[in-house]
């Protein structure tokens, strides 16, 4: 017995109007019309998502907040991505060949007003600044090795992650770059006019509003921090994540310094456990290595020692 059934309507278009579709009519009320565009232009009836007054009050604070952290973390898993080792350092310090323009400008200054003391201290600097040059290269051979690790380029489970910036954190997103495996970069906005480095993989750089977002990313799938010398913006990151492995709010993970001179002239941490404000064994939640290859090596046999290996055998 053959089956009746009532065709399916078009999925979008109705054959007529509901009543909702037209204004009221001018000859039931001349002023309705104006009263209707009133209505349709005040703030009140835009849809919340398209009222940037509303959405940038304090009162939708809460929800800034949570946009700011799901947008990269669901782009994050849609990649794959695992496990990040995140690279920390100064956005000063840039290769060796931009280093030897600036010393060299910065010598020709002063050579047309010998006695300035500024333009003594600028020589000064360029030549500090060329010295560390030798962190930049350090920074991209280890974005490179962890690149080539686990199963190449292609294997997203560990990423190396930066600030996005110049300097230091440009090198750790080129040394990825260089052999082809995906970067990630988390900017920040600010009042003044900036841009990510080149080295950042299009779909994993981020921008944020909120410092406090951007630093719960920093940490949340860490399985390893790399510092190189930097200013304020490294320490404040480098002194936040050791508070919190200190603490246990999160779990422990390898915290390298590159550059032991640097940082023991830079902190002085024997000081801080004589004068009894860490204890011994906070002076053991880091260590220093002088390379790439050392930083690495290091890095895995403390997850091997904590059963934690970088790359688990499937």
């Amino acid at each position: 017995m053959k089956k009746s059934f009532i065709k399916p309507p078009n999925r979008k278009r109705r054959k007529t109007d509901l009543p909702w579709q037209h204004p009221k009519p001018r000859t039931e009320d001349p002023e309705a019309l104006k009263r209707i565009n009133a209505i349709m232009h005040s703030p009140s009836y835009k849809l919340a998502v398209e009222d940037e007054e509303f959405l940038l009050s304090d009162d939708t604070l809460p929800v800034r907040l949570q946009l700011d952290y799901i947008k990269p973390e669901l782009a994050l898993r849609r990649h794959g991505i695992e496990r990040t080792i995140v690279v920390f350092g100064s956005t000063r310090i840039v290769e060796r060949e931009t280093a030897l323009k600036r010393l060299a400008e910065a010598q020709k200054e002063l050579a047309k007003e010998p006695d300035s003391e500024k333009l003594l201290k600028a020589v000064r600097k360029a030549e500090r600044i060329l010295e560390k040059s030798k962190y930049y290269d350090m920074a991209r051979e280890f974005g490179r090795l962890v690149g080539k690790a686990g199963k190449g380029s292609g294997d997203n489970r560990v990423a190396i992650m930066t600030g996005g910036g110049p300097g230091i954190m440009e090198a750790a997103n080129r040394g990825a770059f260089d052999v082809g495996a995906k970067t990630i970069g988390l900017n920040i906005t600010l009042p003044h006019e900036q841009f990510p480095n080149p080295y950042i993989t299009p779909d994993l750089c981020f921008q944020f509003y909120y410092f406090a977002i951007r630093k719960m990313h920093f940490l949340k799938r860490a399985c390893g921090l790399v510092v190189c010398p930097g200013g304020y913006g490294t320490l404040d990151e480098l002194f936040e994540t050791l508070t919190l492995i200190q603490t246990r709010k999160i779990d422990p993970v390898p915290v390298i310094f590159l550059g032991r001179e640097y940082w023991e002239k830079l902190i002085d941490f024997e000081m801080l456990e004589i004068e009894g404000t860490i204890d011994p064994e906070d002076r053991d939640l880091f260590w220093f290595a002088e390379s790439a290859e050392e930083a690495w090596e290091g890095m895995q046999a403390w997850h091997e020692a904590n059963k934690t290996p970088l790359f688990p055998k499937e």
